[in-house]
């Protein structure tokens, strides 16, 4: 254990003892951990801190654009910002499927060119 955990458990211990813990809002009740099987091991600490921060990837910005802007194209009655919306939405979708696609087939591109290439 390095001399950082060390500390820090001893700080926690102390602490304990001392009754520190006792009235914090939730005790005896179980934490509610998020959800992040889907991400990486190696990755997920960096996810929380850029969470925990109120940083999204891009393509989550995207998407809640979009999800904006659906429930604004749903509202509006004007034919011309409808048209307008519509060709956003578009926009979007058309951002949000390339995005995906070149997440979903990480190195795709550079194995194409691999198999196309003569040795």
């Amino acid at each position: 254990m390095w001399l950082i955990d060390q500390l820090a458990e001893q700080a926690i211990n102390q602490a304990r003892k001392e009754g520190q813990f006792d009235d914090l809002p939730g005790a005896g009740r179980p934490q509610q951990l998020e959800d992040d099987s889907l991400v990486p091991e190696h990755l997920r600490a960096g996810y929380r801190l850029l969470k925990n921060a109120g940083y999204l990837p891009p393509e989550l910005e995207a998407r809640k654009e979009y999800l904006r802007l659906q429930d604004l194209l749903a509202t509006t009655e004007n034919h011309a910002e409808r048209v307008q919306l519509e060709r956003t939405l578009r926009r979007l979708e058309l951002t949000l499927g390339e995005r995906f696609r070149q997440l979903s087939a990480p190195g795709q591109h550079q194995l194409a060119g691999r198999l196309g290439q003569k040795d």
